[in-house]
């Protein structure tokens, strides 16, 4: 086999699919290929030696075979497996919905290094958070950061005028802040806090170590929740299937019927 075939990387496995009776296909984020997809032959069989280091949000170092079609896993060792994901339905339903944003945000092939940093940061923030919610707010606005979508948060997008204390709204069209006197110039706005505002503004320079220590009501992590929410919703142009589980588990949480 020719060594040139051959070929090393990180990689974090972000989706996971059934391929004949013990094949898998993974869908893998690494830090200088980008987004890749690779096929696990005999992963799932019981005593596949590389069963277990391809699973779902697996961190492992890999080394693949360049195929004319999907490459081929032939090795692949654990970097970090993130244990404390696999046991609270919370944190694993959290990591699921960040690695489905980042296949749904990125294409093949597109080297981005940031976001690869920002993905293992996240998962590792997850396996310790106290609360998550914040942490997902986070990781949505710099994940949009370095696709190029960075919400505006300091001057209005219509008049670029700084933002004045007080409330204000939020186009996703637009990409970040209107103040109230150029409301009427975009065609579907969502109100925006001034707490809002500044929890936002927080999230954008700030550490996950900083966010983690930061305390919000109830009513406005809601409030910052559903608009990241509509703003992902409007770049993605679709909505995102884990987000919808989310939802529903933090209903659950404060006891209210299922929808």
């Amino acid at each position: 086999m020719s060594t040139t075939r051959l070929y090393n990387t990180e990689a974090i496995v972000i989706r996971k699919s059934e391929l004949g009776e013990a094949d898998s296909i993974l869908t893998l984020y690494t830090p200088h290929l980008g987004k890749i997809r690779a096929v696990a032959k005999g992963a799932r069989r019981p005593k596949s030696k590389i069963g277990g280091h391809v699973e779902l949000l697996v961190h492992s170092q890999m080394l693949l075979v360049r195929s004319r079609s999907l490459d081929i896993i032939s090795q692949s060792q654990n970097i970090e497996s993130f244990l404390p994901l696999r046991d609270d339905l919370k944190r694993t339903s959290s990591a699921l919905y960040v690695a489905e944003l980042v296949d749904r945000f990125t294409a093949d092939g597109q080297e981005n290094y940031p976001l690869f940093r920002l993905l293992v940061d996240t998962l590792h923030w997850l396996c310790r958070a106290r609360h998550g919610e914040l942490g997902l707010r986070y990781f949505e606005l710099h994940l949009l950061k370095h696709l190029g979508y960075q919400p505006q948060l300091q001057q209005c997008v219509v008049c670029r005028s700084p933002m004045t204390a007080g409330d204000n709204y939020f186009t996703p069209s637009g990409g970040g802040v209107v103040c109230p006197s150029c409301c009427h110039q975009e065609p579907v706005l969502y109100p925006l806090s001034l707490n809002a505002l500044k929890v936002l503004r927080f999230l954008e320079r700030r550490d996950y170590a900083q966010v983690d220590r930061l305390r919000v009501s109830p009513e406005l992590s809601s409030d910052l929740k559903r608009l990241m929410q509509r703003c992902i919703r409007y770049l993605l142009e679709r909505d995102v299937k884990s987000a919808e589980w989310l939802d529903r588990l933090e209903k659950e949480e404060f006891g209210q019927p299922k929808p």
